[in-house]
This record gives C-alpha cells, structure tokens and sequence, in this order.
C-alpha cells in the first residue's frame, strides 16, 4: 500500500483504524419553481435555516466557551446573516429557484467575493490559506443548510467512532471536528487537504491529537477498519504497514512516550544551568484552551498569546466585550503567572470582509502597530479590555513589529491615555502593566539600545525578524533552503537585541519557534536570552537542556559558531555539537 506525506499539523504518533469522514458536498437539486410556489419555498428556506442555528447552538453548548465555541458561533453567525437570507429569498421570488439552489449560488457568490478580493502576485501568497479557511467556513454553512432542507441529517459522520480510531476525511468540518477531537476516543487525524493554521489543526493541536493534513489523497485511499499509522513530528502516513511498519510505529511512539513522561518529571523544577543561571520557560498560545496544556508542561508564564484569531473567520471586528472574555480567562487561569498578549498583528487584507483593505505587498504595508496606530478605534477596543482584564492576573502588553522609537511612544501615549479613561469611569484596573516591544525588524535590533530605553521587555519574533533580514518570503517553499535560523546576520542581530535590552536592564525574551528547537537552546542561552517561549510541547526538551548546561560552555560554543563565515558550517557545527552532548535528544 502506498506510503503518504502530508504536513505534520499535531505532534504525536498514531497508529488505528481508520474511521472515515465522508466531506462530499451536499447534492444540490436545480430546478425552476411556479409563481406560486415561492411562499413555500421561502417557508423551507426559514425552517432549515432555523433547524441550522439550533444544531450550531446545540454543538456549543456542548463544548462549552473558548475558541471551540467561538468557531461555532461564527458559524451560527453565517448562518443567521439576514443579508444571506435575503439573498436567498430574492432569488426565490426573482428568478424563481428551488431553495436549495438559492443557497447554494447566493453563498457561492460569497466565496467569489473573498478570492476575487485577494491580493495578486508573489506576496499574496501569505493570505492565501486563511482565504481558503474563510471560503471552507461559508461552505460548511451551506452545506447544512442544505442538508437540511433536503431533510437529511447534516452531520457527515456514521455513528460514533471506536476508541482509539485515526480519522481519515478529505477535509473535517469545523464542528465534527470540535465534537470528535474532545471526546477523547480519537487517536490520530489525517486530511487531504489544510494547513496548520485551518481550526481543525489547531483543535488539534489544543487537545494533542497526532494529525497531518494535506497528505492530498488518503481519504480515497483508506478504507474504513483498516491498519493506519501517522507520524505527527514527520508528516508520514502508512496505509495498511506492515507488521515491521507497525513495529517502527510504535516503538517511536514508546519512545517518545518514554522520553515525554521522563521530562516530565522535571516539569516543576526551574530551568537553571549547572552553574546557576536562570532561564524562565514560557509558551506561545493562540486560544484558552491551551492553557491547560501549558502548565502540563512546566510553563512558567505565557510569553505570547496571539490576538489574531478572535478577528479571524468572521463578519465584524470583535466586541471589547469579546477581547475582555478571552484575556481574563487566560489571566485567572495562569493565576500570577506572567501572561504577555500580543496587540493586533494583522494586516488590512485579513480584518474581516467588511473592514479589509487590499494592497500589493501585505507583509510590508499596513500591518500589526501601524494598522493599530492608523485606526486608532481599532487599538482602543483592545486597549480597553486588556486593561479591564488586568486585574484577573499578571498582564504584560506586547507591540508588534516596532521598527522606530516613535512608534513605542506614540503606542504607550494611547494605552495610558485609555487607561486614565477607564479610571475616570470608575473601572477596576491594575497599577501600571509592562509594556514590551516586538524585536522583529532589523532597524529595531540596530536600534535596540534607544528602543530599550522606551519599554519594560523585548520579545524577539525570529520568524519575521529572519524574513527582513534574508529577504525572503517565509512562505515560498523556492526560497524555503535560505531560511537559516544560525546565519551570522540573524546573530548578529540577536546580539544587538541582548545588548541593548542589559544596558537599559530590561529583560530580553525571544518568542519565534527557533526559541522551541532544542538543536538551539545552547546557542540562545550562550547569546544572553532571559526568557524563552514556544509550543507548549517544546517546553520539557528545552528545560532538559538548560538543566544539564553550563553558562561558561554555552558562551564558547556561541563564540565557535560565530567564527564561521558560512551558515551551513555553523548549522553543522551547531547540531554535532548538541548531537555530542545529548545524544538521547532528538
């Protein structure tokens, strides 16, 4: 049988029968109704409708808040669009359509709209896959709406799945998925097509469940009940392995199972090198459900909770009341341990549709603290609800994508001006908050002596920080080879950034995912981080790297590692020296 790749979205390693998800579209009969049919036809369009939103609030409810919840209410949301409605109706009574074929073409216009909307050229490339999630959005909408008026049970799943099943479909729909990954019966999942950033993979990822996407083929190839085994760190996926397959299998899964539970013991004990220096380990979340997860793994604090998915996939910009809900509860769930959240760090082309706006090259234009600066209202209703929740917990704000001192000023000017605002009303609201900046352009780590003298702490984002400086698009799988966390620039910069944050004496962190990659701890430790954040997961790999490292030795190995004038040099010298040390690490 054929041997899969796909994209490793959730790490772990799975191996079951397949339970298979049956994604076909729902079947749309066209055809022209009589004059007088339109009252009925309007009638079936209000009752599946109805039947939709009831089974959308059904499903959170019983998943409870948290971004589970909130994907549902988005979906409700679609659904109850009178905008949609009317759409439907009009071309009920105007072109005299059967129901089903209203729906089907007023939310197929929808979707044009969105890709019609996208950017062109090279660059576009970036918004490409949220896109494609926002359009797979209106299509599970339609489909149940659909399925319902064809008087069929829209859920696409057969019964429930035995314990321990792999799920196998062309592509999940957000709200079987939110159902199936949090009962605990699933043991791995597997699609045809996704990203690591589509809700599905998130879920997963939230609830630890092994999963791969895009493998482009599996649900055609799998066949319910058979063997199936995936690799969540690798992206491999085997349809009916073999017996020495399976044995592979599992025992890279003993042994991650084995290698997990024994960093885990020391989840509790600080990340302290032999000679005493401390490093504070903290996790990079997106929703409050991974919280739990984090303090699993020995997180310290959260080094950064992105924003962005509470204006993902929806029609208006979140409410204050929205934001307040969302940072309070990750606040009182880390009780006072530091939580850092990351203002707005979007670009115009992925606000939702009614306040999007459309340029050429979205990864250098109005994006992240100069969107939030331009549109001031913007940044207000977040403001306010950070400072509303600031007295559930210990909050630290963060600014992405600082690239000039005027910017931090002109930042700190608004946050505390809102606050004095809030105190005025009579709102709750902690003392002072630090505020840190995002280290992730160039000018701002050539800068970083006079940026430090500004804010409370630097959080250096690697991922954007090596994008600027290599002149390369991180998504662009032609130029993917450059993308070298250890070249000397991106060092270099690294340095500067440490440099100036010790002569202002604030705390430097790094948040991007070279921080999670244990093949570097030594040469961040050696470079001077005093905090570093990652996948919750990473967490204990890191923490056994520290405990069994020494200051002294880690300066050296950074000085070798910089003597070099080629980045392959310096990756080989890098990972056979850590291979060295610790040769039970992967």
């Amino acid at each position: 049988m054929p041997r899969l790749s796909g994209i490793p979205a959730s790490p772990g390693v799975a191996i079951g029968k397949v339970f298979p998800v049956d994604r076909r579209r729902a079947r749309v009969p066209r055809f022209h109704i009589k004059p007088e049919d339109t009252g009925r036809e309007e009638a079936r369009l209000d009752l599946a409708i109805k039947q939709s939103v009831d089974q959308l609030e059904a499903i959170h409810q019983s998943l409870g808040e948290g971004e589970q919840g909130a994907i549902l209410v988005a979906h409700k949301m679609m659904a109850m669009d009178p905008t949609l409605h009317a759409g439907a109706a009009g071309l009920i009574r105007d072109e005299l359509l059967n129901a089903e074929w209203a729906v089907r073409r007023i939310f197929r216009e929808i979707s044009d709209k969105l890709h019609g909307g996208h950017a062109h050229g090279e660059q576009a490339s970036e918004g490409t896959a949220h896109i494609a999630e926002r359009a797979s959005d209106f299509d599970e909408v339609c489909d149940r709406i659909v399925h319902n008026l064809a008087g069929e049970t829209p859920t696409l799943l057969a019964g429930q799945p035995p314990e321990g099943s792999v799920l196998v479909a062309y592509d999940l729909p957000t709200a079987d998925a939110a159902v199936l990954l949090s009962s605990g019966r699933i043991a791995g999942l597997v699609t045809d097509v996704g990203s690591k950033t589509s809700h599905t993979a998130i879920l997963a990822r939230a609830l630890e469940v092994p999963c791969v996407v895009a493998t482009g083929t599996a649900s055609e190839l799998a066949r319910a009940g058979d063997l199936i085994a995936i690799d969540g760190h690798t992206g491999e996926v085997l349809l009916s392995p073999t017996l020495e397959e399976v044995l592979r299998f599992e025992a890279a899964a003993h042994r991650a199972r084995s290698r997990g539970a024994a960093l885990l013991e020391a989840k509790d004990l600080p990340a302290r090198t032999t000679d005493g220096r401390s490093v504070q380990l903290c996790a990079n979340i997106e929703f409050p459900e991974e919280v739990p997860s984090v303090l699993a793994h020995g997180g310290e604090g959260i080094g950064l909770y992105r924003t962005e998915f509470l204006y993902l996939n929806r029609e208006e910009l979140p409410t204050e009341e929205e934001h307040f809900r969302a940072y309070s509860a990750i606040l009182s769930a880390m009780g006072q341990r530091p939580v850092t959240i990351r203002t707005l760090d979007l670009g115009g082309d992925k606000l939702p549709i009614g306040h999007r706006s459309h340029e050429t090259n979205p990864a250098l234009g109005l994006r992240a603290i100069r969107l939030t600066l331009r549109h001031p209202q913007l940044f207000r209703t977040q403001l306010r609800a950070l400072w509303r929740a600031s007295t559930h917990g210990n909050l630290r704000i963060l600014l992405p994508m600082i690239a000039a001192v005027s910017e931090v000023r002109e930042a700190k000017a608004l946050i505390h001006t809102v606050r004095d605002e809030l105190v005025r009303e009579g709102v709750a609201v902690a003392p002072e908050v630090p505020i840190g900046i995002m280290m992730e352009t160039p000018a701002a780590a050539l800068t970083a002596d006079r940026l430090a003298r500004e804010c409370d702490f630097f959080s250096i984002g690697t991922n954007d920080l090596m994008q600027y400086t290599l002149a390369i698009d991180r998504g662009n799988r032609d130029v993917a080879y450059l993308y070298k966390p250890l070249h000397l620039g991106v060092l270099r910069l690294i340095k500067a950034c440490v440099e100036g944050a010790g002569a202002a004496g604030i705390e430097v962190a790094m948040c991007g995912e070279m921080a999670g990659d244990p093949a570097y701890t030594l040469v961040l430790l050696g470079l001077g981080l005093d905090t570093l954040s990652m996948n919750p997961a990473d967490l204990p790999r890191v923490k056994r790297v520290l405990r069994d490292a020494s200051l002294r030795d880690a300066r050296a190995l950074v000085e070798a590692a910089m003597s070099f004038s080629s980045t392959d040099e310096t990756e080989k010298f890098v990972r056979e020296e850590m291979a060295k040390r610790y040769p039970d690490l992967e």
